[in-house]
């Protein structure tokens, strides 16, 4: 009679597996709870500690960890010497384990947990039975996840051999403990990143696969989303799509350059709209209501907005659903949707409507992917304090001059470098991104609000660099800007800040570098 040793932290679909092995004649091994829970279903188990002859230990904490169990498990059953040796010592073959391991990531993701409640929640027993198990697939089944249950069931019932299932059990096994041990670490480095700071001699990385795409940038290249594993914020995971054709690749860059831009604002003090295309702005606009923002984040440049991403920080009202209805746009991201707005733009049979709630500044560190590895930085914070600003020209900025330099100041950090933002009334005039020079941002943005009939006369101006030489400046004063954010920082600062004062502009120093690369 084959044994199974059962021994789960998860019971979701336990009590149906081992009706399933006691109805196919197995004898159920078991401990603790588990042992409890098979037992409360009129399931008949045998406990661990009468086949090791050694009660449990320490609350639980020493009781597989027993030559009875591992080499039940690690016996290589063609082998004479093996299977002489499990005899002498009056052990059993163990057929089959079944287990979970210790709620680790659960228990440590709470706030108030101390050290020793996540040691506590180290599982060492079940760790060492899925190895022995894995390591012996050939003859030992292995199961870590009640969704195989069922699997595994069907294929008893089928002739042997279930050589693919097996292997793929194991490796699913050690792919389970290995994270496990990897979530534990990871929870150990944090606990002296006071010390050392983030950025320890080793990251891993584990990611899930969410979905496969339609397809990567170009229509010949495969691709596939997925999530990183414990990350402190889920991200584009969590987004549910209402309507509309599948995500691709492209549409999931632009889904979240506009959520991030975006959340620059606080949805409860003003409504904030961003129109993305090729993970960039091209316009950006906050107003008292969604139907305004929207309103003026097209406004800024209507003809590249065709086939954009748009987001907003706050529900998609009817009002800006019928702004936004006539016009061609790939996705539309947003906290929610009131239900006439969804009733008018799942009209538009290709548009995704996409639910998302803004992220949370987490900590996370932000992955860019390189030849042969990955770089990693902190996530740009979207907080703009404003204890380092100095006015740096002559000429003090008017009220209203530093309502749109604050505004330019949060649209540009969205803007790819090098970047210039021409802006008036919390709505962007025109945008110079991911220039060679900041001097050819500076006509591009003066040129695209000629093109769109934005009068700059007595706008502002943010750049996410220095000027390195006055010309960006002179550029500028010529078109009619009135005052200009900038970092500061340049050796030819004196020279920028003469060019702001020739032309009468207000120039203000934030002292922090905003640069997307």
């Amino acid at each position: 009679m084959p044994t199974a040793l059962l021994s789960v932290s998860d019971k979701h679909g336990l009590v149906a597996f081992a009706r399933g092995l006691h109805a196919r004649g197995w004898t159920l091994l078991s401990t603790g709870g588990t042992a409890r829970t098979l037992r409360d279903a009129d399931l008949s188990v045998v406990e661990v500690s009468d086949v090791t002859g050694q009660p449990e230990m320490m609350q639980g904490r020493v009781k597989t960890l027993h030559p009875a169990i591992h080499a039940g498990l690690l016996a290589r059953r063609g082998h004479t010497g093996d299977m002489a040796e499990l005899r002498g010592a009056r052990y059993e073959p163990i057929d089959l384990v079944a287990a979970n391991l210790y709620p680790f990531r659960e228990t440590v993701a709470r706030p108030e947990v101390t050290l020793a409640e996540a040691a506590d929640n180290i599982d060492i027993g079940g760790s060492g039975m899925l190895r022995s198990a894995a390591k012996n697939h050939g003859a030992v089944w292995v199961v870590v996840d009640a969704e195989d249950y069922d699997r595994v069931l069907a294929a008893l019932d089928a002739p042997p051999p279930a050589d693919e299932l097996r292997r793929e059990l194991a490796a699913k096994a050690f792919a389970h403990t290995a994270e496990y041990d990897r979530a534990i670490a990871e929870y150990l480095s944090r606990q002296g990143e006071a010390d050392h700071g983030a950025y320890r001699a080793e990251l891993a990385l584990v990611l899930d696969k969410v979905q496969e795409l339609r397809y990567g940038e170009n229509p010949d290249q495969r691709a596939a989303l997925y999530a990183e594993r414990d990350a402190r914020n889920p991200g584009l995971t969590a987004m549910r799509q209402l309507h509309g054709r599948e995500l691709s690749f492209n549409n999931l860059l632009d889904v979240d350059a506009a959520l991030l831009a975006v959340s620059a604002w606080n949805p409860a003090e003003a409504a904030a709209c961003a129109i993305i295309k090729h993970t960039t702005p091209c316009g950006i606009g906050v107003a008292a209501d969604a139907g305004e923002a929207y309103r003026k984040a097209l406004a800024a440049d209507p003809s590249s907005a065709f086939g954009s991403v748009v987001a907003l920080n706050t529900e998609v009202t009817e009002v800006a659903a019928t702004l936004l209805r006539p016009n061609f746009v790939e996705a539309l991201v947003a906290p929610g949707f009131a239900e006439g707005a969804l009733d008018l733009l799942r009209e538009k049979k290709n548009l995704r409507l996409l639910v998302l709630p803004l992220a949370s500044d987490t900590g996370d560190l932000d992955w860019k992917r390189v030849r042969g590895g990955f770089l990693a930085q902190e996530r740009l914070a979207m907080r703009f304090p404003e204890e380092e600003w100095r006015v740096a020209s002559r000429r003090e900025p008017t009220p209203n001059e530093w309502r749109d330099l604050r505004f330019a100041w949060r649209a540009v950090a969205m803007v790819k470098s090098n970047a210039i933002l021409l802006a008036r009334d919390r709505m962007v005039l025109g945008i110079g991104a991911g220039q060679m020079s900041r001097v050819d941002a500076s006509r591009l943005a003066v040129l695209k609000a000629a093109d769109n009939a934005h009068d700059l006369v007595g706008a502002a101006l943010a750049s996410d660099a220095f000027f390195p030489f006055r010309d960006g400046v002179d550029t500028a004063g010529r078109a009619g800007i009135a005052a200009i954010i900038q970092p500061g920082g340049s050796v030819r600062d004196s020279e920028v800040i003469a060019a702001a004062d020739e032309h009468g502009i207000a120039m203000v120093f934030t002292g922090r570098r905003l640069f997307r690369h």
